[in-house]
């Protein structure tokens, strides 16, 4: 896996980088198949962005009819640079560069002929030229689109759990460099965390499960004024499938604008992690939270889909 993290890197440290010379190289790396990718070119206010998606179908997947589940991993950024203010690749572009390896991983593998139970929907979006934004502690990536757009692009219907891999450095509340898991967020609920997802994540890091807080603003969509930890579980807000959170960690506080400051070996981790979801999910040998507790959570206390929402102040507005 470091090896196609390595490639990625290398290939997005590019001020000339877009969609298309992403695609090219996983074609390259799906072998005479292609890696079937699909590119679309979003412009913004502040600039473009192409969003790469790509399905990896499984042997008794949705495409082919039968009924193992389909995952979803979302590589979250706001740009994987941020020129002309800031020059090479930046902290931010891990989620991307960690999608794009799982790609790469599946994609190699169905070309040697290891083809997984269930679909594989990856998403994330490229550009070199992103904008930044101010941020306590540190300021943060922007985006030429919103987060409504992103998750238009990113957040597939067909994903029936969805895996959001993200740098999460700029905080003072994780102080961890590694990964660290959140808990299963559906539906405007907080869930409790997968046992089953901490304890694949230990069992690819070696090290002991980490996790990290949610709070309800973080979990509601931005543009409602409040806080938020990132963006890493936005698509939580655009999906009744349960969302979970993969963060790319620090011990101090990161700006994702910042460059030199990716670890490789952390990303290709965070890759490794999510081709081990993706084998286990579409089997049927893992899931995202228990949907009996769920509905009975539900059935007890109610709804809170409001809370995928913008409120009822900016509504009624």
């Amino acid at each position: 896996m470091l090896k196609y993290v390595l490639e990625l890197i290398d290939l997005l440290d590019d001020p000339r980088v877009d969609g298309e010379r992403v695609v090219e190289y996983l074609d390259f790396v799906a072998g005479a198949e292609a890696s079937g990718a699909r590119i679309t070119t979003v412009p913004g206010e502040r600039g473009t962005t192409d969003f790469v998606r790509v399905r990896v179908s499984g042997s008794h997947g949705r495409s082919a009819g039968e009924n193992a589940r389909t995952l979803g991993v979302v590589g979250r950024l706001g740009g994987v640079g941020a020129r002309p203010e800031m020059t090479g690749l930046v902290s931010d572009a891990d989620g991307a560069v960690a999608a794009l390896a799982t790609v790469a991983k599946l994609l190699d593998m169905r070309r040697r002929g290891d083809t997984l139970p269930g679909d594989v929907v990856i998403a994330t979006h490229i550009c070199p030229t992103a904008p930044t934004e101010p941020h306590d502690p540190v300021p943060f990536m922007g985006s030429p689109v919103d987060i409504a757009t992103m998750n238009r692009h990113e957040v597939a219907a067909e994903m029936e759990a969805v895996l959001s891999i993200d740098t999460t450095k700029g905080n003072r509340v994780i102080n961890h460099r590694g990964l660290a898991l959140s808990p299963t967020v559906k539906e405007g609920w907080v869930l409790r965390v997968s046992e089953q997802l901490g304890e694949l994540l230990s069992v690819v890091t070696g090290q002991p499960l980490v996790t990290y807080p949610v709070t309800t603003q973080d979990i509601t969509p931005y543009g409602n004024g409040v806080h938020h930890i990132n963006s890493i579980l936005q698509p939580a807000t655009a999906t009744n499938a349960p969302v979970v959170g993969l963060a790319v960690t620090s011990s101090a506080a990161v700006p994702g604008c910042q460059t030199g400051a990716s670890h490789e070996t952390d990303i290709a981790a965070a890759a490794r992690y999510a081709v081990e979801v993706a084998k286990a999910y579409g089997a049927g040998r893992l899931d995202f939270h228990d949907a009996e507790e769920f509905a009975g959570l539900v059935r007890r206390y109610g709804a809170m889909n409001h809370l995928q929402t913008l409120g009822r102040h900016q509504e009624e507005s």
